[in-house]
């Protein structure tokens, strides 16, 4: 049964770190694979206060959902191997997983929602420094690492997407 909280305290650090390094430190390389992460899923949260409109499209379309769905599946299998001596290290990952994904549509969907019950990943998206807040489901890496700035209620940088009034 430990392998359930050592599960979710990896998970938690996947998203931390995966976030961190490969969608942010990787996805900013303009030939990357993970460049739709910054291009397209940041791109538009910031022009559309948090909503992220792949998130109502199919599945089935090669998006950066679609995408985000791939990756979680090569995630899962990839600890599958491990299923035989930690059913409960890896059963926890496969639900974070899945959480995962869950928590961030809604996020992306519902920025009030997000601004309630995920006050760090609206940050991350909303915040004068997109790189921070690393964590999606729980701040705990990045309190613990020192990376949660919170921002809650800060308008974005002028820099981001000016408002311009259209003259009637």
């Amino acid at each position: 049964m430990i392998g359930i909280p050592l599960g979710w305290a990896y998970s938690n650090f996947g998203e931390w770190a995966l976030h961190r390094y490969v969608l942010h430190g990787m996805g900013r390389k303009q030939d990357s694979f993970w460049h739709f992460h910054w291009s397209e899923h940041h791109a538009a949260s910031r022009k559309h206060d948090m909503v992220d409109e792949e998130y109502m499209r199919s599945l089935w379309t090669w998006s950066a959902k679609a995408k985000e769905v791939v990756g979680l599946m090569a995630l899962a299998l990839a600890h599958a191997p491990l299923f035989p001596v930690a059913p409960f290290f890896v059963g926890t990952l496969w639900a974070c997983a899945v959480n995962y994904y869950r928590v961030h549509r809604r996020a992306h969907l519902d920025p009030q929602w997000a601004k309630e019950h995920l006050p760090w990943h609206y940050d991350h998206h909303m915040g004068r420094d997109q790189n921070a807040n690393w964590c999606v489901t729980h701040p705990l890496f990045d309190n613990l690492l020192g990376t949660r700035r919170e921002y809650l209620g800060v308008q974005p940088a002028a820099a981001v997407a000016p408002v311009v009034a259209h003259a009637q």
